[in-house]
């Protein structure tokens, strides 16, 4: 993501005439920076929401709750040459980097400034019932795939993470994270060929199919209800309200956008009552 350059302020040029300048709008450093952290005041209430609710907590419990019952039965019929796999995601899933985004609160910054270091500091916790339900599948037979979008760089410190918060089958041939691209379907379908995957777990509807890449919000809507019938099944969702492709989607995908016009872009996309705000 660009970051803005530390000017004393910016100049936007509007109509230029010949040699003559005839309209000039001069912005402050200070309105730029006001506008960063307003666009990091906004994560408050989800990171709040994310780390302090216990409805959060109950939600990752549920979650790998019935992902333990479906393993069993899929386990039961399973008929397949291939050897059963579930691929997890990292971030949000299996492990919790609230933290992070309660620093980017503090401190005003935006992703990606500080989270290289964040990763190498390798303190990620667990997410609820995270390690008991892959630990189980482990102790089941089941080859286990953490497909994450981090950085390849990112590799080593990610698995000493995994490792001690206790996670099973943690090392270079099940922790695949991004090289060329950032689209999740090659590894999915790498893993494919020699195993059958019988759950997918995330945060993203990226982590489950290349369909949600790059789509509108409506288009992203429409795809959902599409496949209604394999959430909870095949594709099991987590929540995260902090970041994710949603966001992207309300940007169309511009992540270069001046901070204004995000917070524009934001507020636009909000489905408001039809109320008067007159006393």
């Amino acid at each position: 993501m660009k970051r803005h350059l530390g000017y004393a302020g910016v100049f936007l040029l509007g109509i230029i005439a010949g040699w003559g300048i005839q309209h000039l709008t001069y912005v402050p450093a200070s309105s730029v920076a006001a506008d960063r952290q307003a666009l990091s005041e906004q994560l408050t209430m989800a990171t709040l929401w994310f780390q302090q609710s216990s409805e959060a907590r109950a939600m990752y419990y549920q979650t790998y709750n019935w992902a333990r019952r479906l393993l069993d039965a899929y386990l039961e019929k399973d008929r397949s040459p291939k050897p059963p796999a579930i691929v997890v995601d990292i971030d949000e899933t299996v492990l919790d980097n609230s933290p992070y985004e309660a620093w980017l609160i503090q401190t005003g910054n935006q992703y990606p400034r500080g989270w290289p270091e964040w990763v190498h500091l390798a303190q990620a916790r667990a997410l609820p019932g995270a390690v008991e339900f892959l630990q189980y599948a482990h102790q089941k037979g089941v080859t286990i795939f953490y497909v994450s979008n981090r950085q390849i760089q990112l590799l080593e410190p990610t698995i000493r993470n995994l490792k001690d918060q206790g996670f099973p089958q943690a090392d270079t041939q099940h922790v695949l994270l991004r090289t060329n691209t950032s689209s999740k379907e090659p590894r999915r379908q790498q893993i494919a060929r020699r195993y059958h995957i019988l759950l997918f777990l995330g945060d993203n509807l990226n982590d489950f199919s290349r369909d949600f890449e790059k789509q509108s919000l409506e288009a992203r809507h429409q795809r959902v209800d599409q496949m209604k019938r394999q959430f909870g099944q095949r594709y099991l969702i987590l929540p995260n309200p902090m970041y994710g492709e949603w966001e992207g989607a309300i940007y169309e995908y511009n992540w270069n956008l001046p901070e204004a016009e995000k917070l524009k872009r934001r507020k636009a996309a909000l489905l408001t009552a039809p109320l008067s705000d007159q006393q």
